[in-house]
């Protein structure tokens, strides 16, 4: 669990890479516990997870092929063929201009969710922090895109009520709402990730290698699940904040 020990991965940052990681700490007006080692796991862990996604981007952007695609180029394309019915299902037929955020925020969880998997890694989901930052960066994104697509008055129109009297009271109501979405996206993503995290670890220490080997398909099948959960919840959100009313 993260701060009991500290991983190769994250060792490897605090030795070479402390520096800059406290530099911008500092100008975020964060302290670090340790300002020689400011590096914790989570941070690190996302940093692979970064890493792991460019990389693979690039090696995938090389050997895309109209003609003879593989079996990545595939797989990818299933993604994003995916990723866009469920957009267009849940946003509507404009629901396609915001599939590169939908696209980045499912990427970015999966992966997050799966590195947990790897032997002398962990998940940063676990972590409050990670699933806090992707559920702040959905908040603001929908409030934006409700803004941009219906313009600043005709979007805050929409906290008041279909009528004008009921405003004192849907305003509470809908302010209250909105700012329990972000709660409600990183309780659930961190809750369910930390939870299949100690539940194999805990086996694996107790039992032989085919008890975990089964927990460790439900923790897959729960981190896939998670991303797709987390994904469908804030095109919900978008959906809802760019949906023009009908006369």
């Amino acid at each position: 669990m993260q701060g009991h020990h500290e991983l190769w991965v994250t060792r490897l940052f605090n030795d070479y890479l402390a520096a800059p990681a406290s530099a911008v700490l500092n100008a975020a007006g964060v302290q670090a516990h340790d300002p020689a080692r400011p590096w914790n796991n989570f941070m690190a862990m996302e940093m692979v997870v970064v890493l792991l996604i460019i990389a693979l981007f690039l090696f995938l952007r090389s050997r895309l092929s109209m003609d003879h695609p593989g079996k990545l180029q595939h797989s990818f394309e299933i993604i994003y063929d995916f990723l866009r019915g469920q957009a267009e299902e849940m946003v509507g037929h404009h629901g396609h201009k915001y599939l590169a955020f939908f696209g980045t925020l499912f990427i970015f969880i999966l992966f997050a969710n799966l590195l947990g998997l790897i032997p002398g890694f962990e998940s940063p989901t676990m972590v409050p922090a990670v699933p806090l930052g992707c559920a702040i960066a959905a908040f603001l994104y929908y409030h934006i895109m409700g803004m941009r697509e219906q313009g600043l008055g005709k979007y805050l129109a929409h906290f008041a009520g279909p009528m004008i009297w009921m405003a004192p009271l849907m305003i509470p109501i809908e302010v209250i709402s909105h700012f329990a979405r972000p709660l409600s996206l990183t309780v659930r993503l961190f809750a369910n990730m930390f939870a299949g995290e100690q539940v194999t670890l805990v086996f694996m220490s107790l039992v032989p290698l085919v008890v975990p080997a089964a927990f460790m398909g439900l923790h897959l099948f729960v981190a896939i699940l998670q991303a797709y959960v987390f994904t469908v919840l804030t095109m919900m959100y978008v959906g809802g904040a760019t949906a023009h009313e009908e006369h």
